[in-house]
């Protein structure tokens, strides 16, 4: 075998070797990739029950159950659907019902989240940006205040005399 095709021999085993061990990198990371979803994706389009995501909204107003042996019941909300979710475990101190709270786990057949990990957030810098944006989009944010209440009086409707009702 001449110089070359050694060395050719030698470029060929490196790239096969390097080309094997990025494909075992990848391979292993596909399987703990969790991707973000709102309520509304959630209930538009169900992921497959094996499959981790992440569950990024608001904490429903009232819907907070703690029951025995540190498990918790709560409903995410993205003010047009919530997704009820269930948790076993302390939750984090900034936990509370309006904020914002990003969790992850899976989806039961029953389409109750079951949630292993939980992270409370505690003002629009730590939201996923989509929740923040929609949420503005509807008014229901304010920079630097968080999650407002909306208004229960509707607005005044303008007639044609340009007087309100």
């Amino acid at each position: 075998m001449t110089r070359k095709a050694k060395r050719l021999t030698s470029i060929g085993v490196i790239l096969l070797v390097i080309g094997a061990a990025a494909g075992l990198v990848l391979t292993a990371l596909s399987d703990s990739v969790a991707f973000f979803n709102s309520p509304s994706d959630i209930v538009a389009k169900a992921p497959a029950s094996s499959q981790r995501i992440r569950l990024g909204g608001l904490v429903e107003e009232g819907s907070v159950v703690r029951g025995g042996s540190q498990k918790v019941s709560f409903r995410v909300t993205d003010t047009i659907e919530s997704v009820p979710v269930t948790y076993t475990g302390l939750l984090p101190d900034l936990f509370r019902e309006g904020q914002g709270v990003v969790t992850e786990g899976t989806l039961g057949p029953d389409n109750v989240f079951v949630a292993d990990t939980v992270l409370a957030k505690h003002d629009e810098n730590y939201m996923p940006k989509e929740v923040v944006d929609d949420l503005k989009a509807r008014g229901l944010w304010e920079e630097g205040k968080g999650m407002v209440k909306s208004d229960p009086q509707p607005a005044p409707v303008q007639t044609e005399s340009g007087a309100s009702s």
